[in-house]
């Protein structure tokens, strides 16, 4: 039991030494030094914090690119068809039967080569005819003249001769005419097609003998992006390539169409390629390559470009800070991007940290890229 109630005094004892030493007052002498040294540390800390606060506007080291005017090689590929020069259905303008048909498939023909003859003995025998009331109203016609010179005859009756006359000149006229229209020759030189008739055929105006096709030159029909279409000019010369013939063929461009297509936004395009050795057949199917060089192109790196709202933005380094520049873009290749307008020739781009910088902050220029 004393031993007990001596461990109780002993707890207690140390319980009241701990509540009068911890709840102490501070000495007044000891209160003052540690306050004064607290404060210094305080201070240190207040005058770190002020430089801290002043490197946040001190320069942004930036990598720039100054910009240049210079040659932009670009190249636009696009299908392409081969058609022919020149190609046209042969119709006779005589209705007949075909009594000479001098034409062979496949065969070439010159310009003015005769094609085909439709019988023409009803006409001819109409000529003949007309020939000799020709013959025998001019002779009436120096009688009357005669006549009327004595006044043995009115002028109304000579009028009436020489009318008959000026009639059947314009009968043989019109007889010479239709009998040309039998002869059914080339318009142009070219490749005979299938034939579609025989001799002996009766054909009709309306009828198709067979189809001339002019291979030499060819035309070379193709498409183009319409944000090209103010590149492609007439004159200039393309390349083309046939598939299974490791030759390159040029051709140059001879037309092209004064719209858009609206459902595809393309413009069409034709050149005109030699083909002396008939190694480019109507309805090949091409691959042509245009080439869209542009000698004064600014050309800077894609990561410059900052996608808006409103557009493209850029930021430039102007007398040390941060100035934003709305810009448009054309072509592009594998690193860089075409400026249309927005930028100038020397204007010194920001192309690092763009997404931390802001317009007006100041920078300086950590390294020039090229």
């Amino acid at each position: 039991m004393r031993t007990i109630l001596t461990i109780i005094a002993v707890v207690v004892v140390l319980v009241l030494g701990k509540i009068f030493f911890f709840n102490k007052p501070a000495d007044k002498s000891g209160g003052p030094g540690g306050g004064a040294a607290a404060g210094g540390r305080g201070g240190e800390k207040g005058k770190g914090g002020g430089p801290g606060g002043a490197g946040g506007g001190q320069p942004i080291a930036v990598n720039i690119f100054v910009t240049s005017y210079a040659t932009l090689d670009n190249a636009v590929t696009s299908p392409g068809t081969v058609f022919p020069n020149e190609e046209v259905q042969l119709m006779s303008e005589a209705a007949g039967r075909i009594v000479a048909l001098n034409i062979k498939e496949g065969s070439r023909v010159a310009a003015g080569q005769v094609i085909a003859k439709i019988k023409d003995t009803d006409l001819q025998a109409q000529l003949k005819k007309i020939n000799y009331q020709i013959e025998l109203a001019k002779q009436t016609d120096a009688r009357q003249k005669k006549l009327l010179e004595i006044n043995a005859i009115s002028r109304e009756e000579y009028e009436i001769t020489s009318n008959t006359l000026n009639t059947l000149d314009a009968d043989k006229e019109f007889l010479e005419t239709s009998i040309e229209k039998t002869v059914l020759k080339a318009p142009f030189s070219g490749k005979i097609s299938f034939k579609n008739v025989s001799q002996g055929a009766y054909v009709s105006p309306s009828t198709s003998l067979a189809t001339l096709v002019q291979t030499n030159p060819v035309k070379i029909d193709f498409t183009i992006p319409e944000k090209y279409s103010t590149q492609i000019k007439l004159g200039s010369g393309v390349k083309f390539e046939v598939e299974g013939q490791s030759t390159s063929y040029s051709a140059t461009i001879v037309a092209i169409d004064p719209k858009i297509d609206p459902n595809l936004r393309t413009l069409k395009v034709r050149a005109l390629a030699q083909n002396p050795n008939d190694r480019l057949i109507p309805g090949m199917f091409v691959k042509v390559t245009v080439d869209l060089d542009i000698s004064q192109a600014i050309m800077v790196p894609t990561e410059a470009i900052i996608p808006v709202l409103k557009g493209k933005k850029v930021y430039v380094m102007q007398n040390g800070k941060v100035a934003e520049k709305m810009v448009e873009t054309g072509l592009r290749n594998e690193k860089n991007i075409q400026i249309t307008s927005g930028l100038a020739s020397g204007d010194s781009l920001i192309i690092s940290g763009i997404m931390s910088i802001k317009k007006e902050a100041p920078v300086k220029v950590k390294q020039v890229v090229k």
